[in-house]
């Protein structure tokens, strides 16, 4: 069966207006990401919306998790802000128990080229395959339990907090 994507947004999918500086949501980049890490896993992508996590509410956390429980695939990587994504998580912990859940982002937009955004999904859509049903992080290449986590804002890496 594939993976499913869910698409909300954050800096992984962000751009940059060159003429006023700002960053902002077009599209998606994810197909253009799969293909660039020639990825050869079954997925299914679905564009939830696209936030900044800092903007995100509750009810779209509930919508995510709505989403994930309805959703026939038993392995989805929620691509995510990551100043909020272990907020999501813990939400999302507690509604769901018979899937394997891996929310990921970017600290630097795909756009900009040196982003972790690649290397951070192709880690999730790993660790969605080989990790038991739970609600994880994956950033900087390490994967880490919802409850144990949190993102350093000094160093911009996610980290255990036990």
């Amino acid at each position: 069966m594939a993976i499913r994507i869910f698409i909300t947004g954050g800096t992984f999918d962000k751009e940059y207006n060159e003429i006023t500086g700002e960053l902002f949501f077009k599209d998606t980049h994810m197909s253009e990401l799969l293909e660039k890490g020639r990825s050869k896993v079954a997925v299914e992508i679905r564009t939830l919306m696209m936030v900044d996590s800092l903007q995100m509410t509750d009810g779209d956390r509930s919508l995510i998790a709505h989403q994930c429980l309805s959703c026939d695939e038993t392995q989805i990587v929620v691509t995510h802000g990551t100043d909020t994504m272990s907020e999501t998580a813990k939400m999302l912990a507690q509604k769901i128990n018979n899937k394997t859940v891996i929310l990921t982002g970017a600290m630097i937009p795909i756009k900009f080229g040196s982003s972790d955004g690649l290397f951070n999904l192709g880690s999730a859509l790993a660790f969605a395959q080989t990790l038991p049903p739970g609600v994880y992080i994956a950033m900087n290449g390490r994967y880490f339990n919802w409850d144990n986590v949190r993102k350093n804002k000094q160093t911009g890496v996610f980290e255990e907090i036990k």
